[in-house]
């Protein structure tokens, strides 16, 4: 078993970044991806680095817990029109995060989210409910290897 060791104040940082808001229904065929890297290079630039997922549960007007998910693929360069559903971020910095690496089958990463959960907890450390997941390499079908940033609330 895989040890999963905790790193605090770490940054994410992130440059010329295509945004795209997805819904849980448009997740499950991943067509979005292909379609984020075909819009990029027909804005004449290419794809950076690896795919970013980010995901913050909040309540809603209504008390409803809503969610929301968004995927960030970095350019080669800054996109200066963009045509919804996109929108990019010159820069985006996310300090003072919990941080740890998730190296295993896919089905288990959820392990290193209730880690991280678990240790915020008994830290007493307060999230903002907004978590940053880089999926940094694919091992064969089923393994995968991710970083995973938990931002912290501001004191």
């Amino acid at each position: 078993m895989p040890k999963l060791p905790i790193s605090e104040n770490k940054t994410l940082k992130l440059t010329n970044a295509l945004i795209a808001e997805i819904s849980a229904e448009e997740i499950s065929g991943m067509l979005f991806v292909d379609k984020m890297e075909n819009y990029i290079r027909s804005k004449g630039f290419q794809p950076v680095g690896p795919l970013v997922q980010y995901t913050c549960l909040h309540e809603g007007k209504d008390g409803e817990q809503n969610l929301t998910i968004r995927f960030f693929r970095q350019a080669s360069g800054y996109i200066k029109r963009t045509e919804p559903p996109y929108s990019m971020m010159p820069i985006l910095r996310v300090p003072n995060c919990l941080y740890v690496r998730f190296t295993g089958s896919q089905d288990k990463i959820s392990l290193a989210y209730q880690k991280l959960s678990v240790f915020a907890y008994e830290e007493e450390i307060e999230l903002t409910g907004s978590t940053y997941t880089v999926f940094v390499k694919q091992m064969g079908d089923e393994d995968i290897v991710a970083d995973i940033f938990m931002e912290r609330a501001h004191d």
